[in-house]
């Protein structure tokens, strides 16, 4: 892929953390200086041999800074941090995705949806697609407040954008684990997850907002995960954690 690329493009490589130790090595010259080494024959035939490509700018996009190698990390120029969305930002970008996917919505569906994004654009088009099927079966085809709000009804996507594993998550934590603290491997167990989706996919939200706390010995269910599940808030036993 690096031979084929062309004068001042762009290379974009998602989760790049993920890249074997192989891969890493053959990027090093590239990034420093636009060519490729590759060995050729094996044992006392092989020699290398350099290829020159054209200059380009790389891109890599990781939720797992500390899993790139040193090497790798280093030789990018700059490194910057990307928040979650305001959902001003994700009203702004819903309006454009319904632009383009020819859907009528009015500003108060459009702010419905942003406010249940979970701050990321991914999922903001997601539902948006879900509640533009919706409206074309249930409503005129238009988006209302009304309209997202069933939407999302039916998809259990509650106001604070969560979604039925997210209430799994506090609500096991709550009634099985009393609230926590607890490991994330018990939690994974109990909820039939595996470790990294719990991690990387719902985790970081859920911490965000304040439902749950990780700390050194496990995590734990905060007062407005109990407000949201109904449940009786002791903020003695949770004061006594520490």
């Amino acid at each position: 892929m690096l031979t084929n690329i062309q004068g001042k493009d762009v290379f974009f490589i998602d989760e790049i953390h993920r890249l074997n130790s192989v891969v890493e090595e053959y990027m090093y010259s590239a990034m420093e200086d636009f060519q490729l080494e590759i060995m050729i024959d094996s044992g006392p035939s092989a020699r290398s041999v350099q290829l020159n490509i054209e200059p380009f700018t790389l891109i890599g996009a990781t939720t797992r800074l500390g899993n790139l190698t040193s090497p790798l990390r280093d030789r990018f120029g700059v490194v910057l941090r990307v928040n979650f969305y305001d959902p001003e930002d994700l009203f702004q970008i819903i309006n454009r995705s319904a632009e383009i996917l020819k859907v009528d919505i009015d500003k108060e569906g459009a702010t419905e949806l942003a406010g249940r994004s979970r701050g990321t654009p991914r999922i903001a088009n997601r539902i948006l697609r879900r509640t533009r099927d919706y409206a074309q079966v249930k409503a005129n085809g238009s988006i209302t407040k009304r309209v997202a709000q069933e939407s999302l009804k039916s998809l259990g996507v509650d106001h604070y954008g969560l979604d039925g594993m997210d209430r799994q998550i506090l609500k096991t934590l709550i009634d099985k684990f009393d609230g926590g603290p607890v490991g994330v491997s018990s939690l994974a167990v109990a909820i039939s997850e595996d470790t990294t989706t719990i991690e990387d996919v719902y985790e970081p939200y859920l911490i965000k907002e304040g439902f749950i706390q990780r700390t050194p010995r496990g995590r734990i269910a905060q007062e407005k995960a109990y407000k949201i599940l109904g449940k009786a808030f002791n903020p003695t036993k949770q004061t006594g954690l520490f």
